[in-house]
């Protein structure tokens, strides 16, 4: 396995369709594969609008199957043809009133892996996530891929340390955290959650945020998606806050072991300490 793994992310602007939209991503993945990229992720619900904005029940139509549905399966024939592996967040239908805000992950050669539910649901204006979502209850499975041991946080998961712990003690040496944010709500914290988590859990971060003013609402999200080592630096630019991106950046695994030595968190946790932590 490489030490060195070229990842990739997406932050895109809603096309009106979803067709559209996930062939827009697949061309994305295409210039991915070219530029030599081996893992790739996409954002929030990525083949389909943010109609969280609104509560209404016509977007239960965005809802499918994983990994039956033609979105994941679709993916799958995308990861066999670029050699990839591909973080696909979707709304998913597991049956009739089970619905989830999920991401798929695929092994680059096509192989479904499993999928990670969103666990921290969102009810704010502009943010009415629990008129559609169930809280996840898969737990934080960190996958085996192709590339390396990689793990998933969704969007309002990133303020609550306790998943991305979850994940670092699994094994995780890259984390996806597909989102769609809006500028004035919690913009300040964007650059700051995340490299945050990549220190305190030593491992690299992948922070997508959508980007535009859609059609349900007047978020504007605002783009700015990173990858962050686990020093809590930016590995290259941060995207555009206006304009659709597709990133592409070395990340260097060996780095994740240098810094465990150095600073030694895992080694100086206290577990036996913090059983009040999970208690209502």
């Amino acid at each position: 396995m490489a030490t060195v793994v070229r990842a990739a992310l997406v932050q895109a602007t809603w096309t009106g369709d979803t067709e559209s939209m996930i062939a827009k991503h697949e061309e994305h993945a295409r210039e991915a594969a070219r530029q030599g990229a081996k893992v790739i992720g996409f954002q929030e619900v990525f083949n389909a609008p943010y109609f969280c904005q609104v509560q209404d029940p016509e977007h239960y139509r965005w809802a499918e199957p994983v990994p039956d549905g033609p979105t994941v399966r679709r993916m799958q024939e995308l990861a066999r043809e670029t050699g990839m592996v591909i973080v696909v967040p979707v709304f998913e239908v597991e049956g009739a009133g089970f619905y989830y805000n999920t991401a798929a992950v695929i092994d680059a050669d096509g192989s479904y892996l499993g999928k990670y539910r969103k666990h921290h649901i969102p009810q704010v204006k502009g943010f009415w996530e629990k008129y559609y979502f169930r809280p996840g209850n898969a737990g934080w499975p960190v996958f085996d891929t192709a590339v390396g041991k990689v793990g998933v946080y969704i969007c309002y998961d990133r303020h609550f340390p306790e998943g991305w712990r979850q994940l670092g003690l699994a094994g995780a040496q890259l984390v996806y955290n597909p989102s769609a944010t809006h500028r004035g709500l919690s913009s300040y914290l964007w650059q700051l959650e995340q490299p945050a988590a990549a220190v305190a859990n030593e491992y690299f971060v992948a922070a997508i945020n959508r980007v535009g003013i859609e059609e349900y609402g007047d978020n504007d999200f605002y783009g700015t998606s990173y990858f962050v080592d686990p020093r809590g630096q930016f590995v290259g630019d941060v995207a555009s806050d206006k304009e659709e991106e597709l990133v592409v950046r070395d990340l260097d695994f060996d780095m994740i072991e240098t810094v465990r030595q150095q600073w030694a968190f895992y080694r100086d946790r206290r577990p036996d300490a913090y059983e009040g932590l999970v208690q209502p």
